[in-house]
């Protein structure tokens, strides 16, 4: 099983406030014709110049906020589980010593489940990685094809048990509401899914992004998406089935039993500070938002130049962080806490949302509120795009 690297912490450290680290690794061995991450293909990777970047990106992090604990690091992509597990365990060492991890630190890394990255999960499982989220994305053959995934199912199922065999905890992605998938469909594929014992799904309806091949694909009228009563319907349904297996929606789209959330995503869905580093990376810390360069190259050359990836730091209104707070908060099924949002951001309520356009809403029973806390109902989440800008002020 996996363990921690973990320090002696004195009482003064433990008192420090926790926040988060996502690290990103933009590389590929494909472009997924659905994907807009930031994520890059490229013939030959050196890991030492990597590992150097990324130590000198977290360095400049520690050097502007070093008073906080780390209560979770993800490492995103691109494909993490391509990364030399020494990598890893190099980054993760880096990070305890800046920072300090707490004692339950949650560290995921996003994999792949072919059988060459699953050969690696013993050795990143030992390195202190201890959740792993596995892009199966599918159950059907026909369907991974389309999707432009490398692997097949059979691959998939030997690596998501070899995960569930190394990791204290396994998530793993689907996607459903996909051109020409029935109710019966995906109900046979959620239920088989189900079957398997994770404690964590994250479920996403395929969405045509921009600067995707499959946008190409729309535009030209070769692949027709999914229309939206159906989409609807499949919504309904997976709520219905996950509910009623025990891992009910905790945010639009993830689904877990109780106490198996993933506590990184959670620092970004109630507002918390987390730093990013690492190509295209984001971070929220205080109330400023930090973006690194993009592109892999560019990356590199600016910690030459300047000791760390940055390529903006921007300062984030009292307003900006009201109305992003609002936008992800409400896509969990908590809901926001309105009054620990006023004292955040100094604003009043009414300076904040729309209090009108929240009566009509809860008159219709798709948001609910008590005191100063804020909810969208099971029947307003598969309309939350349209609900928000009725909400925010």
């Amino acid at each position: 099983m996996s363990h921690i690297p973990s320090l002696t912490r004195s009482s003064a450290q433990s008192a420090r406030p926790v926040s988060a680290l996502y690290i990103h690794w933009p590389f590929c061995v494909a472009k997924c014709p659905y994907c807009d991450f930031n994520s890059h293909v490229r013939d030959q990777i050196d890991p030492d110049i990597w590992l150097s970047a990324l130590v000198f990106d977290l360095r400049h992090e520690h050097s502007v906020n070093p008073d906080t604990r780390l209560g979770s690091i993800f490492f995103g992509g691109g494909t993490p589980s391509l990364m030399p597990p020494r990598l890893v365990a190099q980054l993760i060492r880096e990070a305890d010593r800046l920072w300090g991890l707490t004692g339950d630190c949650e560290i995921t890394l996003e994999a792949n489940p072919s059988s060459v990255e699953a050969a690696r999960f013993a050795d990143l499982a030992q390195v202190g990685v201890n959740r792993v989220s596995l892009g199966l994305q599918s159950l059907d053959d026909e369907t991974l094809r389309f999707l432009g995934r490398a692997h097949d199912v059979a691959e998939g199922l030997a690596a998501l048990e070899i995960a569930r065999r190394e990791f204290d905890r396994v998530s793993f992605d689907l996607i459903y509401a996909r051109p020409g998938q029935s109710t019966a469909d995906w109900q046979a594929e959620l239920e088989r899914s189900l079957d398997f014992g994770t404690d964590h799904l994250s479920l996403y309806q395929l969405t045509i992004e921009p600067g995707t091949r499959f946008e190409t694909l729309v535009r030209k009228g070769e692949l027709i998406p999914a229309d939206d009563d159906h989409c609807a319907d499949l919504f309904d349904l997976t709520q219905e089935i996950t509910t009623a297996a025990g891992l009910p929606a905790y945010e639009i789209s993830n689904h877990a039993r109780p106490g198996q959330e993933s506590r990184h995503n959670l620092t970004y869905w109630r507002y918390g500070d987390y730093m990013g580093v690492g190509p295209g990376a984001h971070g929220r810390r205080g109330n400023a938002a930090t973006e690194r360069h993009r592109k892999p190259e560019n990356f590199l050359s600016a910690v030459e130049r300047n000791g760390n990836g940055l390529q903006s730091e921007q300062p984030l209104s009292p307003e900006t962080q009201a109305s992003e707070a609002l936008m992800m908060g409400l896509r969990l099924s908590e809901g926001i806490d309105l009054e620990h949002l006023q004292e955040k951001t100094g604003l009043g309520a009414d300076e904040m949302v729309n209090a009108e356009g929240i009566s009509r809403l809860q008159e219709l029973g798709l948001v609910t509120t008590d005191a100063s806390w804020l909810q969208v109902t099971a029947k307003g989440m598969p309309l939350l795009d349209a609900l928000l800008p009725k909400i925010i002020r």
